[in-house]
């Protein structure tokens, strides 16, 4: 469809973005560019464009059919780009970390990753990527005691009111 919208939520349209990276029309300027057509290569079931955009190294570990089941019975709900570096034309690695939502068997979940690109003979591949982990949750306020009156204000202690 002309009018549809990238899947990478680029906010272009999928014919303007993504789409001529994943048809070989003309390669990724950018890790980020390369990493927003894999989404999209993802939610469109594009296997080609997924291995071939894998670098030439690492492609012997790539499992076709598997990447085809996940891409197929998975919806794929959007792209966030947290950052993203091998920007500048002489750079030959860089590094790009997103979160991919979508939701496979009704269940909605979250990819986070950091993914490592590297640049052969004036073209974006990606080469590895490893899960981020979530970060720990750090407390900003103290801690409220089991037998301290409560801090909605009701003169009650903590334990016998907000604390159940």
């Amino acid at each position: 469809m002309e009018s549809e919208k990238c899947p990478c939520c680029s906010g272009k349209l999928y014919s303007e973005c993504c789409e001529p990276v994943i048809r070989g029309v003309r390669k990724a300027a950018n890790p980020e560019e390369l990493m927003r057509s894999r989404y999209s290569a993802y939610a469109k079931a594009e296997i080609d464009h997924l291995f071939t955009s894998t670098d030439p190294s690492q492609r012997e570990t790539v499992d076709r059919d598997e990447m085809r089941q996940w891409a197929e019975r998975s919806k794929w709900l959007g792209l966030e780009i947290i950052s993203a570096t091998g920007n500048e034309p002489g750079d030959e690695k860089g590094e790009v970390e997103f979160i991919a939502r979508y939701t496979d068997q009704n269940t909605p979940l979250e990819h986070h990753e950091l993914a490592e690109f590297r640049k052969h003979n004036g073209e974006w591949f990606f080469y590895d990527g490893r899960l981020v982990r979530q970060k720990p949750y750090v407390r900003t306020s103290p801690k409220i005691e089991r037998n301290a009156p409560c801090s909605c204000g009701s003169g009650k202690k903590y334990k016998k009111c907000c604390g159940r």
